[in-house]
């Protein structure tokens, strides 16, 4: 079923209502057919958390595609009003829409805030005023918004949130998202949005005409190599929470970020030209990468609860080459 559909069924002022299981069958539907590089659930998710990734995974899905798939910025900054009303009355007892009614077990079971699924709807809200980023300070803070808050959800899932690892997951979540700005460059400008910051472009000398015209150039690759290591050093500083967190969560949180490194390679490997095409990685290399994960969990399990810390090698290694052995 299309957005729109689910708009015209779920959205106001129809509102269908329905059951509870209706409800996690409709998020556990919306997880399996939409992702982007890897699937949020997967058969290395612990069974007893699946409800819960795909309650959180279908309330961004409908925040963003709020955002994106309506079409238009003033409607849509109606409608997401009308999502954080939806999102208030689920706090108060009051569930309607199917995403709230499965969130709303998942929020009292593992006593998740509202801040962070604020701060998305914050995020979404921004991106209808504001579609391109002066500075990478700029840019960093909106992933503050847009992607720093779902780390902080599975850490509240795992039973994991604290401080410090909330930095940690702050700084995977911000590289991921930027790995993701780097691969969808002419994508994201087909909707009229720019996150490559303008300061960059022009210490570069990569002009607005060469970006509005997806023109590749020596400059743009020199551009994009450069946000591609600081985005490498966020992955590298986050690297710690994997040995910090449950073995079953860690598993998820490694194999995403050793997605987004492979993402940043592919973007490597093909020169950085991601304007004449976008870099993606095949169903070969995500098996790849998730049968290492698996390999992952099964010496966890043995290990105990957590796994043990890597060697000051591997750290080195990983930092340097950006998990060489991921490919």
């Amino acid at each position: 079923m299309s957005f729109e559909a689910d708009l015209r069924r779920y959205g106001p002022p129809a509102l269908e209502p329905v059951s509870r299981q209706e409800a996690l069958d409709y998020c556990a539907r919306l997880t399996a057919t939409h992702y982007e590089n890897f699937s949020v659930v997967t058969w290395l998710t612990p069974r007893e958390h699946r409800p819960a990734f795909q309650s959180v995974y279908a309330f961004c899905r409908w925040s963003d595609d709020l955002g994106d798939e309506v079409g238009d910025p003033a409607r849509s900054l109606e409608l997401l009003n009308w999502w954080r009303d939806e999102l208030r009355a689920m706090y108060d007892g009051r569930v309607r829409h199917p995403v709230m009614i499965a969130l709303r077990e998942t929020v009292e079971r593992y006593g998740i805030p509202p801040e962070p699924f604020h701060a998305l709807i914050d995020a979404f809200i921004q991106d209808q005023t504001i579609v391109e980023y002066e500075t990478f300070d700029q840019l960093r803070d909106y992933c503050t918004r847009s992607a720093d808050p779902v780390g902080r959800l599975v850490l509240y899932i795992g039973g994991a949130f604290n401080d410090d690892d909330a930095r940690l997951s702050d700084a995977t979540c911000t590289a991921l998202q930027l790995a993701n700005f780097w691969q969808d460059v002419a994508r994201d400008l087909a909707i009229g949005r720019i996150y490559l910051p303008r300061e960059d472009r022009a210490r570069f000398g990569y002009g607005d005409d060469d970006l509005r015209a997806l023109r590749f150039t020596p400059a743009f690759a020199e551009l994009l190599k450069f946000e591609i290591a600081r985005t490498r050093e966020l992955f590298a500083i986050g690297r710690p929470l994997v040995t910090r967190i449950p073995s079953e969560l860690a598993v998820d949180v490694d194999l995403f970020s050793r997605g987004g490194l492979a993402i940043l390679r592919r973007i490597e490997k093909c020169g950085y030209d991601v304007l004449s095409s976008r870099p993606s990685l095949s169903k070969a290399a995500k098996a790849r990468l998730l049968g290492r994960a698996a390999i992952g969990l099964a010496r966890a399990r043995l290990w105990g609860s957590r796994p043990p810390r890597p060697s000051s090698t591997l750290n080195r290694e990983s930092t340097a080459a950006g998990w060489e052995s991921s490919r």
